[in-house]
């Protein structure tokens, strides 16, 4: 990967980390859900996003091995998750939930593993190994 493609994952990455804290710093909204479970169908898209930014931006630093970079990642993606909700509980109208958090890290697996899979497949022009 280019070092121009590696500052542009980190920059989109700091910058959707940054839309999901400032969503979450919204007052809790009274709007009824279209289905049961939307919201954590919510979180799992915009952390798969993260996710999948969070991969490219690690890559080039992280040379030793697919496992570690993957690791890596979704590490990073499951604290982020977690400090989200401990935010979330400082702002009024808004409760932190652990099922949350669960969504966050399994969109953030997700995003990785899509990332993983467009190297694996050769489309940001680099092989995985």
């Amino acid at each position: 990967m280019s070092p121009a493609l590696r500052t542009l994952f980190i920059a989109m990455a700091i910058g959707w980390a940054t839309v999901i804290y400032v969503l979450s710093s919204q007052t809790g909204l009274d709007v009824p859900p279209l289905f049961p479970g939307e919201d954590k169908l919510l979180h799992a898209l915009v952390f798969a996003i993260l996710g999948f930014l969070v991969a490219g931006a690690l890559l080039p630093a992280v040379h030793q091995t697919r496992k570690r970079h993957i690791v890596m990642a979704i590490g990073l993606i499951a604290a982020y998750g977690m400090l989200d909700e401990v935010h979330q509980h400082f702002v009024p109208g808004r409760m932190p939930e652990v099922l949350d958090v669960l969504a966050d890290i399994s969109g953030g697996i997700l995003g990785v593993w899509l990332f993983t899979r467009s190297l694996h497949n050769g489309w940001l022009g680099r092989s995985y190994r």
